[in-house]
């Protein structure tokens, strides 16, 4: 599955091909929100959820770039 293919499709559609194709990396939390992050074959795709309404808000795909950052672990500080 190519991005473009993936962007195309309704929602419940990529909410299904993230469950069957998609590989859990990592997430990120905040007060609002929860964000898991998936590999499908050459790009990732953020699933945003509401821990409050327990609901998936919204996907949103990407090939890299800075949305990744916050996935990344600061080695700045050491180990």
């Amino acid at each position: 599955m190519t991005l473009y293919e993936f962007n195309i499709l309704d929602f419940n559609s990529r909410m299904e091909a993230v469950n069957q194709y998609g590989v859990y990396l990592d997430n990120h939390i905040t007060r609002e929100t929860c964000i898991n992050c998936y590999a499908i074959d050459k790009f990732f795709v953020e699933v945003y959820y509401n821990p409050e309404s327990n609901k998936i808000t919204k996907l949103r795909s990407f090939k890299a770039g800075e949305r990744l950052n916050k996935y990344s672990k600061d080695f700045s500080t050491g180990f």
